[in-house]
């Protein structure tokens, strides 16, 4: 199956058709008047499809387990068809357009069966996902943004030249993935000096995005939040939040991390773990979710800046 630990947690919707067509206007009287010899075929069918909605994993090989929260099925009787709509919602990491499609499939199968001893002409046609809601696609921004941004390492041994930077190179890596631009990249020490006059100089240039990695531990050479907290005009604790319980649910020590992130002026500034995994983890914590503060921040219009 596709690694999907990655990935984050959020509401999960979708909807699939599926429609049956018959061969006479009998035929739906005697599915609605239940009359057909094998029992009341919306009812069975309704069931059906609950038990196919929660076994999608058991039938289809790369389809993830996951929680159900909710399946709606609901029907629309016509002279000559039956139109099945099947919603499925979860909470979890992936989307449930198979599970829903699934769903609609074995409903539209157990109305074939129950019918087909009366109804010779009976067809399944049109199984498709007409909905689907949920994950980064939805809660990023759907316009490219063309934001100038800067990574910072915070790091005594990197910047002595004794160790290479890994952590840097992987935030700028996901960043590019996500369409963003590594316009500055620089290598400092852990020091608070150096890092305040690293951020007053790239705030100084007007950069939107800065993300610094490193220091943010709890060693006495760790200083990263000491120097930018001071400095930050507001702290954006949900952000921070997020991070953290993103990196809890991989490792116990993400407790240990003091993740910072806020704006200096309309300046993102986020400050993230040294690790390479703490970084990267971070990164797929809160983005692209996070560039939504773009759009929210009054008058942000590169054009007057």
């Amino acid at each position: 199956m596709v690694d999907i630990t990655h990935k984050i947690t959020t509401l999960r919707t979708a909807t699939a058709q599926a429609i049956v067509t018959v061969g006479s206007e009998d035929t739906i009287r005697a599915v609605l008047d239940k009359k057909v010899p094998k029992g009341d075929v919306l009812e069975v069918a309704r069931t059906a499809g609950l038990f196919a909605v929660k076994n999608t994993s058991n039938s289809i090989p790369d389809c993830h387990p996951m929680p159900i929260e909710f399946t709606g099925i609901e029907y629309e009787c016509l002279d000559d068809s039956i139109k099945i709509a099947v919603t499925v919602k979860t909470i979890y990491k992936t989307g449930v357009e198979v599970e829903a499609m699934h769903g609609a499939s074995i409903v539209a199968l157990t109305i074939y069966d129950m019918l087909k001893p009366i109804d010779k002409q009976v067809e399944i046609s049109t199984v498709k996902l007409v909905h689907k809601k949920g994950g980064k696609s939805d809660f990023g921004t759907a316009e490219k943004l063309d934001l100038s941004v800067a990574v910072v390492v915070c790091s005594d041994s990197v910047s002595a030249g004794s160790k290479e930077d890994r952590s840097g190179k992987v935030i700028t890596e996901k960043l590019q993935k996500l369409g963003l631009e590594v316009t500055q990249y620089d290598i400092i020490p852990d020091r608070v000096t150096e890092i305040q006059h690293t951020l007053h100089s790239l705030c100084a240039q007007k950069m939107d995005l800065i993300i610094l990695t490193g220091g943010t531990g709890l060693s006495h050479n760790d200083v990263t939040p000491e120097a930018l907290i001071p400095l930050l005009d507001r702290r954006i604790p949900g952000i921070e939040e997020a991070i953290r319980s993103y990196g809890q649910e991989r490792t116990p020590f993400a407790m240990l991390s003091r993740s910072v992130v806020g704006f200096k002026g309309d300046t993102l500034v986020m400050a993230l773990p040294g690790s390479v995994s703490g970084a990267s983890e971070s990164i797929d914590a809160v983005f692209p979710s996070v560039l939504h503060l773009f759009k929210l921040l009054n008058g942000f219009d590169h054009g007057k800046r």
